[in-house]
């Protein structure tokens, strides 16, 4: 074979070689592309090719248990950067300075996302206003653009704020119920997905997918916005009166039902802007800290979490004096003892190696059951306890529910913590309350099988959900846990507890015409001897069938009173006062206190002086004219200040100096002689409120409220009522 042709058909070989290496080279990365990278190419195409846009579903409402919406979303705008336009129209400084000055968002964030040339759209800001978005969409700047959004607010404020929660700047729930129902309340999302040029145009030809977004459901709550609203109002006063160190909380429940009426924390926030800080005792002791730069942010983001905490439901304490409830019911419930046995307190009571005092140091002496009760006794409840057993003890327990959490909806619930092994000193320690820790959401549950007829209902505060229309699709029902006591045992409990508020340590909870039942308690915090205490009060009304059980409890008061019958007490009387009028329930009188009752002064303006005289004698209310004219232009005191019958007051009827006018000073927290004395200096009569302690008022009494209310404006030489209770009461 000549040379040449060998030479050319090594190189045929070759070629052929290189030829399918070629080939499987590009197989291979044919492959690769196909198979590996596939999915992200055609991710990057259909970027390339389709505008995809997000139709925000809308979140459902919340709403009280009469559809008062508490929470609601409006339509609000989503602002999105194309940074190849921006780049394409080299306009990056107008576009930077206008969202800064319009959206506020920071330069450095504005161009970080501008820089992403990669990318065809970045979100720069959510929840627009549609005000706001118009401002900056007339500016008509390219490469910004506009997407259907939507927004959260809450119309009430701060009201209910602990148990809503709030909502992220993505629509998600963060707290609260916002949170735990995120999932029922958001909704699913939908989207368009438009066909586009390489101009980001829309093609000329039809090709539009269109996936409609799902509304969120509408959330129902058992919450009564009225009731919530007296709650909040009686438990701030409480909170700012006594200084408290580490907040409060209510409860208000059907006991019937488990039904949350009302759930109420301070200090509080404004749902509508969670971050910020506005109740001044806390803005006070973050002050306290002389703290600067990072560590003041440190504590104030502290501040803001703990705000935010759920205290009725997530924090445990030991409840002292209120457990002697369960005590007590369970004793009546296994025979170890009867309304009417007598026990004797010395001050004292010697447990194993251990003497454990009464918090009435000098003793009770003999008293009996109901007595125990009505003193708030620890050696007759030491005795209750020591006849039960540790075993029988335990199991009221549990029965109760104090043992568990109760499944309730609010996230984050304790279960609280109880001995594992019940010795003799723990088991007197804990017949009056100490040693162990529950949750305010447990005690109250079994207060309302105490009060119900001895029925633990399971506590809860979703009523219902709703379609976007605000229709109602599913409802929730009680649930009754278990049957704990008899029929017979809760009417005696209810008879005794009414005892404890009319005649023992719970008088500061009375009310004139309203037949309540309640008890108190106050507890040292560990470790003890540190002068911090917990003070609460659970009442329920009517006595003698309840609808409502209120327990209010006060975290580290600091202004001189720290026990539950001189603190809390007060402060679920006047909760009862205003929830059970608005439920229904008018206040019943004896002819004996029928002159002693508080009425509320009416609007007088207006009307003639007749008028106005005939609806002041109406109400048992005097009237002294002031001036020549026909109608009344103005009333001393203002409409809606409480006075007692036969008090007076004053008509004007012509434009002149008010004469004769005194403000009310503040005497709640005061003595006997300093509230006289202060009054007495402004012009004022002091007369004792006789549901309160009316003789022996020694410097162990202090005034726990007072009609009319301080800083009213009222005529000089009016009476005002100031009623007194035991200042270290159980």
């Amino acid at each position: 074979m000549p040379k040449n042709a060998v030479t050319v058909k090594k190189r045929i070989k070759l070629m052929m070689s290189l030829f399918l290496i070629g080939v499987m080279v590009l197989v291979v990365r044919l492959a690769w592309i196909q198979f590996v990278r596939g999915g992200e190419y055609k991710k990057l195409a259909a970027e390339q090719q389709t505008r995809d846009s997000v139709i925000s579903a809308k979140r459902g409402s919340i709403y009280d248990r009469n559809m008062k919406v508490l929470a609601q979303s409006a339509t609000a705008e989503r602002v999105t950067l194309n940074p190849q336009e921006i780049a394409k129209a080299k306009n990056e400084d107008k576009v930077v300075k206008a969202l800064v000055s319009i959206l506020g968002v920071k330069e450095s964030s504005v161009r970080e996302q501008i820089a992403r040339i990669d990318r065809q759209s970045v979100v720069i800001a959510k929840q627009v206003e549609k005000s706001t978005a118009d401002v900056l969409r007339q500016k008509g700047l390219t490469g910004i653009h506009f997407e259907e959004d939507t927004k959260r607010y809450y119309p009430y404020g701060s009201l209910a704020a602990q148990v809503i929660g709030f909502t992220g700047s993505d629509g998600q729930g963060l707290e609260g119920l916002e949170n735990v129902l995120d999932e029922q309340l958001r909704g699913l999302d939908g989207r368009i997905v438009a066909a586009k040029d390489v101009a980001n145009n829309e093609m000329p030809y039809k090709y539009e997918n269109y996936i409609e977004a799902q509304d969120g459901k509408g959330v129902v709550l058992t919450i009564d916005e009225t009731i919530q609203r007296y709650t909040e109002k009686h438990l701030q006063q409480a909170y700012e009166e006594n200084l408290l160190g580490n907040g409060g909380a209510a409860i208000v429940m059907n006991p019937k039902t488990g039904e949350i009426l009302a759930m109420a924390v301070v200090p509080t926030y404004d749902l509508n802007e969670p971050r910020v800080i506005t109740d001044q005792l806390l803005i006070e002791q973050l002050d306290d800290l002389e703290l600067e730069g990072e560590a003041y942010d440190k504590a104030y983001s502290a501040a803001v979490t703990k705000m935010w905490r759920n205290k009725a439901v997530i924090d445990s304490y030991e409840p002292g004096s209120t457990f002697k409830t369960v005590v007590a019911a369970a004793a009546l419930e296994e025979g170890v003892a009867s309304p009417n046995d007598v026990f004797t307190c010395s001050g004292v009571r010697h447990v194993a190696n251990r003497d454990i005092h009464c918090w009435h140091r000098p003793g009770h002496g003999e008293e009996t059951f109901t007595q125990g009760l009505m003193n708030s006794c620890n050696p007759f409840v030491m005795e209750l306890g020591s006849r039960l057993g540790a075993d029988t003890f335990r199991r009221y327990f549990k029965a109760f529910g104090l043992s568990e959490k109760t499944g309730f909806t609010i996230p984050g619930e304790s279960a609280g913590t109880f001995h594992d092994q019940l010795g003799v000193v723990d088991l007197a320690t804990s017949s009056f309350g100490q040693t162990f820790t529950v949750t305010p959401l447990q005690i109250i549950s079994a207060v309302s099988a105490i009060v119900n007829g001895g029925n633990l209902m399971k506590p809860y505060i979703v009523k219902a959900y709703t379609d976007a229309d605000g229709k109602i699709t599913d409802t929730f029902e009680p649930e009754r846990v278990r049957n704990v006591i008899s029929e017979e045992t809760s009417i005696q409990m209810r008879t005794m507890m009414e005892q404890v508020v009319s005649e023992g340590t719970g008088k500061g909870g009375y009310v004139e015409g309203f037949r309540i039942g309640g008890k108190t308690g106050t507890s040292e915090k560990l470790p003890r001897g540190n002068g911090k205490y917990i003070a609460s009060f659970v009442g329920a009304a009517p006595a003698e069938d309840p609808e409502i059980v209120c327990l209010l409890l006060l975290d580290e008061p600091n202004a001189g009173a720290t026990g539950g019958g001189a603190i809390a007490a007060p402060a679920v009387g006047r909760i009862i006062e205003d929830v059970l009028p608005y439920l229904g329930y008018e206040p019943q009188y004896t002819e004996e206190n029928a002159e002693k009752i508080s009425v509320s002064v009416p609007n007088i303006n207006g009307l003639t002086v007749q008028e106005a005289l005939e609806k002041l004698d109406k109400l048992g209310l005097k009237i002294n004219p002031k001036g020549s004219g026909e109608k009344v232009n103005n009333q001393i005191p203002a409409p809606g200040t409480k006075l007692h019958k036969g008090s007076v007051v004053i008509a004007y009827t012509q434009e002149e100096e008010k004469k004769g006018t005194v403000i009310v000073p503040v005497v709640i927290g005061m003595t006997y002689e300093n509230a006289r004395v202060s009054l007495e200096n402004a012009g004022i009569k002091m007369e004792i409120d006789s549901s309160g302690v009316v003789e022996n008022l020694t410097a162990d009494y202090i005034a726990v409220s007072q009609s009319p209310q301080a800083e009213s404006e009222v005529a000089q030489g009016t009476e005002v009522y100031v009623k007194f209770v035991l200042r270290e009461s159980d």
